[in-house]
């Protein structure tokens, strides 16, 4: 029996459930060089802003242990380039196109999600509200529970695509974030974005990165993210996109099962662009070894009692 990878997001159908995370394949171009998108579930673009932006002071990456820091600083042209060069080139692909959106004032947000909405071709919009509020001290819009809500509100009011929240882990409780963006109409959360990091070069005594602080990502955040995944699947209804160190096809089934209905892959991208077919393979192998038929039988079904069986 060839088991079925396929599920459905917001409405919309994906051929497996791997997403690519935002910000780690830029707006396509780079890594359709190697393979068609459509080999995909879907494809996250990069976040765009509402108007240029050039990001912050290099140097932007840094290696450790087990992982990759990044200070990118987002980065953009602005979502009228997006529109005009970025979107016809992704619409080629037979591929579910998530359009991650970011700003520093919640009106920003707005208005892109305002000229997005004139758009087709795009199957969602995932709300970066990672970003600093620039109307709050500086602190991330996902990190307040009210400010994350209002924004995902206010891009609901603004578009007919489903909206999908994408939270930080630096919080205290991100099930609390969880339920607050759901109750304000976000169709899906994905998590979790990077954890706030930092590397010092211990001969010149000073930060690796230029910015200081960076996100920590790569197969060093998995046990957090899975564990975040499962704390929010037992608070909300909505799907997760499950992310944060997946790199194997292990890593996704462990997803899987903590609750999420997608799995987002990005660091493990630099390094190996066609481990999204490894992933797939080693999947679908797992389901047909044990004689189950789709990826819905599995999802948020840990064996010990206690547990929320569906």
């Amino acid at each position: 029996m060839k088991a079925d990878l396929s599920i459905t997001l917001c409405g919309f159908r994906m051929r497996n459930p791997i997403v690519t995370a935002s910000g780690t394949c830029g707006y396509g171009q780079e890594l359709a060089r190697f393979y068609d998108l459509g080999a995909l579930g879907a494809f996250t673009a990069k976040s765009v802003t509402l108007e240029k932006r050039t990001g912050n002071a290099t140097p932007r990456i840094a290696e450790c242990a087990s992982g990759l820091l990044n200070s990118i600083g987002i980065p953009s042209q602005g979502v009228k380039h997006f529109v005009e060069n970025d979107l016809p080139f992704l619409r080629r692909y037979d591929v579910p196109i998530i359009v991650s959106i970011s700003g520093n004032y919640a009106d920003q947000y707005r208005d892109i999600a305002t000229l997005l909405d004139r758009e087709e071709g795009i199957a969602a919009i995932e709300v970066n509200i990672s970003c600093p509020n620039l109307e709050m001290g500086g602190c991330s819009f996902g990190a307040d529970p009210e400010a994350a809500g209002r924004i995902v509100r206010l891009v609901k009011s603004k578009t007919r695509f489903p909206v999908i929240a994408k939270l930080t882990p630096n919080v205290s409780d991100i099930a609390v974030i969880a339920k607050s963006v759901e109750r304000n109409g976000a169709d899906a959360v994905t998590l979790i974005n990077t954890l706030a990091g930092m590397a010092i070069d211990i001969q010149t005594r000073r930060p690796k990165l230029g910015n200081v602080v960076g996100g920590l990502s790569g197969p060093a955040i998995k046990p957090v993210a899975v564990k975040m995944v499962w704390d929010v699947h037992r608070a909300v209804r909505v799907p997760i996109i499950g992310m944060g160190g997946v790199a194997t096809w292990e890593d996704a089934i462990e997803f899987i099962l903590a609750g999420a209905t997608a799995v987002g892959v990005g660091t493990a991208l630099f390094k190996n662009p066609w481990v999204v077919f490894e992933i797939v393979d080693g999947m679908e192998k797992y389901l047909e070894a044990r004689g189950v038929r789709c990826l819905e039988e599995i999802r948020g079904k840990l064996d010990f009692p206690g547990t929320r069986q569906g």
